[in-house]
Order: structure tokens, then sequence, then C-alpha cells
């Protein structure tokens, strides 16, 4: 026997099952956080954390901000209250960085997002190939934008740090200085003529010197009295001037 299937029946069947589906999908979509609202709520928290960085540290610098891909299949519960966001890790937010994204509602719950806050500024580099030893002067120098965050050595961003100093190894053309390069260089040379002063809040006397070794600015070198004839260590003051504490 076959059985008759009316048509209109037939039809709202049709019509009807991929509503229920889709009803059914925004049920669960409703009922779960996407991976998609933790990355919202990621790069909103860094964008403030790294504008309020860079207002503490009076720092000139733009930032992009690159928040890891996380699982799609990441099934989270649905949170009532507004997702909450902190650094766990490093303390200031540049480099490499972990969010971590919590719920503090009724189920709740944490997640850990890895990012990443690119900080460009300009920093001082080679313009020139410099050989160890090197006084640098205006020419050897220039700023160019690097991104800080991978500058593991550290960085200048100002020429008068670099000025007059030493490169204490090679560099090469576009290379960043970082301060293990640069050295202070020595204005008192072995066997220079100085004048040794030394003072107290009563007394200052004056006398002649050599320098029985190099020394840059704020370092003690060994000098001798050229009137007693002793060796003493002396502090350096300027080019040909050392000074002794009393």
């Amino acid at each position: 026997m076959t059985l008759f299937r009316h048509p209109c029946k037939a039809l709202r069947q049709a019509i009807l099952i991929p509503i229920l589906c889709g009803l059914m999908q925004f049920a669960d979509a409703a009922s779960v956080t996407r991976p998609e609202q933790l990355i919202d709520a990621t790069r909103d928290f860094l964008e403030q954390e790294v504008a309020n960085y860079l207002q503490r540290s009076q720092i000139q610098a733009r930032h992009e901000i690159e928040v890891n891909r996380l699982d799609p299949r990441l099934r989270l519960a649905s949170c009532d209250l507004p997702l909450q966001a902190k650094l766990e890790s490093p303390m200031q937010p540049v480099g490499r960085t972990t969010v971590r994204v919590s719920c503090t509602g009724a189920a709740p719950w944490s997640v850990f997002v890895p990012s990443q806050v690119h900080l460009f500024r300009e920093v001082v580099v080679a313009r020139r190939p410099l050989a160890r030893d090197k006084i640098i002067d205006e020419a050897d120098v220039t700023l160019a934008e690097r991104d800080v965050s991978s500058l593991n050595q550290g960085y200048f961003t100002a020429f008068d740090q670099v000025l007059g100093n030493k490169v204490s190894r090679s560099a090469l053309p576009d290379q960043v200085l970082p301060p293990t390069y640069i050295s202070a260089a020595e204005i008192i040379r072995k066997g220079d003529q100085v004048v040794i002063s030394a003072k107290n809040s009563t007394i200052n006397v004056r006398m002649p010197g050599e320098a029985l070794t190099d020394g840059a600015l704020g370092t003690q070198i060994r000098i001798k009295n050229q009137r007693s004839g002793r060796t003493i260590k002396a502090r350096v003051i300027g080019p040909g001037q050392v000074e002794v504490a009393m």
C-alpha cells in the first residue's frame, strides 16, 4: 500500500527544519563565549595599558598590538558579567605578553591569551662602519625607527648620549648602538701633565702632576705628584684636571 504525503505538510517541514537548526545554532552560540570576544577583550585591555604606560613614562612612540589566534573549538560558558582582563606577564605591556581574561559571573572561568606589543621609537644607529675605539661624532650616527620591544640589550634615543664617547665594539651601518657598545672616552692620557686639586670646605690646594694611566671623566687614575714624587689616586674631573679628597 502506498502512503500519500500531503504536499503542504512536506513543504512546511522543508521550511521548518532549517529554521529550527538555525535557532539551535543561535542558542548554542549565545550560551558560549566565542574566541573573538576573548581577542577583542585582550586588544581593548592592551590598548589602554599601552596608553597608560606611555603617559607614565613620558615616551613618544607608536605601537602595534598583535593578539595570537585562539583555537576556534574553544568553548567557554557565556559570561553574565563584563569580561575582566589582567596583565599576567611581564610587568610592562611591551614585547611578548600574556593577558588573563576572566569571567567572574555565575559560571567563572579564566583563559590566558598570548599577545605581543610592538613599540616603535627613534633610536641611535650607526650611519657608517664604526671601528673599535672610534670616538663618536655627529657624522657617525643617525636616528632610525626600530621596534624597541625586541632590543634586549637596550638603546639610546638622543645623540648627546653617545657623542664624544667611544665605540667599545665595532658596528655596521644601520646597526642599533646599545649601551654595551659605548664607553666613556679617555680625556686624560698616560704621560699627560695635569693639575691636582685637593680641597675641603676650608682649603683648596693645587699642584702639578703626571698621569700614569689613561682616564675617562669620573674615573680614578694613578697620578704622580711632581712636587713630592708620591703616587696617588685621583678622580678625573675634566681635561687635564684631577681631584683628590682631603
